[in-house]
């Protein structure tokens, strides 16, 4: 039991460094290409957002790739049955 624990902090570990390695770069180059209203957003801003984009890096690294600026359209039971299927 002692060795599943330290081989999932371990990989926690592992995450966790890529991800604040990660948000440095995102935050520096990436952030305003995929959403424009943040392209000159302030310190203040990026440090704010600096834990999620540590946190969530294996999603904003694919979206980051794609070079998508739009977000994508959200698909629901409400929008489809409304007629509103952008997607």
């Amino acid at each position: 039991m002692e060795t599943a624990v330290q081989i999932l902090l371990a990989a926690a570990a592992v995450y966790g460094a890529a991800g604040a390695v990660f948000a440095l770069a995102f935050l520096s180059l990436g952030v305003g290409k995929i959403d424009p209203g943040a392209k000159g957003a302030g310190l203040g801003f990026r440090l704010v957002v600096a834990p999620a984009a540590a946190a969530l890096w294996p999603l904003l690294l694919k979206r980051w790739k794609q070079g998508s600026a739009e977000a994508p359209a959200e698909r629901n039971a409400h929008r489809m049955a409304a007629g509103g299927d952008a997607g």
